[in-house]
């Protein structure tokens, strides 16, 4: 939760700051993003993370399941871009990093929401970063495999299966033979973000242990 992780971090020696909303509805957002402007003075870096999961197939999948998934892992990124992009083009630049997924490169079974979902963050990432790659704004995504999360957990209660039992399933999918750790996701963000990768925009920047390779 928000408030375990900013309490981890205060042990580390550092201030951290969270406000709660909705990214899918514009009002959370505008409210959200002029908080964090007030806290901090500017925003130089923006992370959409926010992100649900649905199973099924185009005949499983109800509307409002379509709509709800939707509004969150698409709508969300775009009003957060919305709303962050304007204060970025006052500051003189900016990054920008959507977390989207392996799901967004490839198809899967049972998936038909969620990796469409993925696939429009992917390719929204590579337009914002054409449209303001000459002014300053980096705009690039991260593509996780499997990571233990608790959506990892989520996916394996929707399919009945017990928790280490679906762990095996993913690692054979994975040429490292592993799922990936929060951590290593956290870096590759940090990177991108950073001056370290100011010659990279527009990419979708795998961190599957090899997933998309196959």
């Amino acid at each position: 939760s928000c408030e375990s992780s900013a309490a981890e971090l205060r042990q580390r020696g550092h201030e951290p700051r969270f406000i709660t909303g909705d990214v899918s509805r514009y009002d959370d957002v505008k409210r959200m993003v002029s908080t964090a402007r007030e806290w901090l003075g500017r925003i130089d870096v923006l992370f959409n993370n926010a992100g649900i999961l649905v199973e099924g197939t185009v005949e499983q999948v109800s509307e409002e399941a379509w709509d709800r998934i939707m509004d969150t892992n698409v709508k969300g990124v775009f009003l957060m871009c919305k709303e962050v992009v304007p204060l970025m083009l006052s500051q003189g630049g900016g990054a920008i990093v959507n977390n989207a997924s392996c799901s967004g490169l490839v198809g899967d079974r049972n998936a038909i929401a969620y990796n469409t979902s993925k696939g429009a963050v992917v390719l929204m990432t590579k337009c914002l970063a054409l449209d303001y790659a000459q002014k300053n704004i980096r705009a690039n995504c991260v593509c996780p495999g499997e990571i233990d999360t608790p959506m990892f957990r989520q996916e394996a209660r929707a399919r009945n299966k017990p928790v280490e039992e679906y762990r095996k399933e993913l690692c054979e999918c994975h040429p490292i033979g592993r799922l990936g750790v929060p951590e290593e996701v956290a870096n590759a963000v940090l990177f991108l973000a950073s001056d370290d990768a100011s010659f990279i925009t527009g990419t979708a920047f795998s961190v599957d242990g090899g997933y998309t390779c196959q």
